[in-house]
């Protein structure tokens, strides 16, 4: 077995959050930069790399971000403050083109269904859910959770276990704290594990293949102050993962 590097991207600002469109297998990702308080978003396609944009900005810079994904339309949400977390309006962008389709300041999100997103009015009280058309924003309908069943993702993420005598033997490090996040997948093992180089804290990615071999390995943050949180995910066959806050990696296994 080997491991195929298929999308390694860099952008000017760290990595916020990633959300992947399944039906289209489209990867939007969310790029804030603190220094210029500026926020931007990017679309690529997981099976063919093709990046549809990576610098995309709206009319507001800064308070606004990723939602969901569904069906090639990206939807993003504004915050009501800039002192509070709660979300309010709605932006809908097409994952090919960053055309705008629509805008309602609104709308709210609440969760997404498999007939797509699930709003409510903010100037409704108590709350109602409708279904939303996510390519023009028109509601369709009184929320039925029997027929707009939530949509459950296939993203994968590791567990936090011991580090045992096994992996000692296979990957070439110590992990500080002897806790790793591992995760078992097309019989590969793939951890990542905090150590200690030159008395700094670094944070390390390895792949094993299944006769024990280092098949890949990454050095995902170095010089580190505190513990990361998980350091990847999967999704059917790809391996992603964020390199020194600012690079996506994704790796085919």
């Amino acid at each position: 077995m080997s491991t195929q590097s298929i999308i390694s991207k860099k952008f000017n600002g760290i990595i916020w959050r990633i959300e992947i469109d399944e039906i289209t297998n489209t990867l939007f990702i969310e790029i804030r930069n603190n220094e210029d308080r500026n926020v931007f978003f990017a679309a690529i396609n997981l099976k063919t790399a093709d990046v549809y944009f990576e610098e995309f900005t709206t009319p507001e810079k800064w308070l606004t971000g990723i939602e969901a994904a569904f069906n090639n339309v990206l939807l993003l949400h504004y915050y009501q403050s800039e002192t509070g977390p709660v979300h309010k309006g709605l932006l809908a962008i097409d994952a090919l083109t960053s055309e705008i389709l629509w805008s309602n300041y609104n709308f709210a999100f609440d969760h997404l269904s498999v007939n797509g997103p699930i709003i409510y009015d903010t100037r409704v009280q108590p709350r109602k859910l409708f279904l939303a058309d996510i390519h023009t924003g028109v509601t369709r309908g009184i929320f039925d959770a029997s027929v707009n069943k939530e949509l459950i993702n296939n993203i994968i993420l590791p567990q936090l276990i011991g580090f045992d005598e096994l992996l000692l033997k296979l990957i070439p490090a110590q992990p500080v704290g002897n806790m790793v996040h591992y995760l078992e997948y097309n019989n590969f093992r793939i951890v990542s594990l905090h150590a200690l180089k030159d008395d700094r804290l670094t944070q390390s990615l390895f792949i094993v293949d299944g006769v024990g071999n280092v098949v890949y390995d990454d050095l995902l943050n170095h010089d580190i102050q505190k513990i990361q949180p998980e350091a990847f995910m999967m999704y059917n066959n790809y391996l992603l993962y964020i390199k020194n806050k600012s690079e996506l990696k994704v790796i085919s296994l």
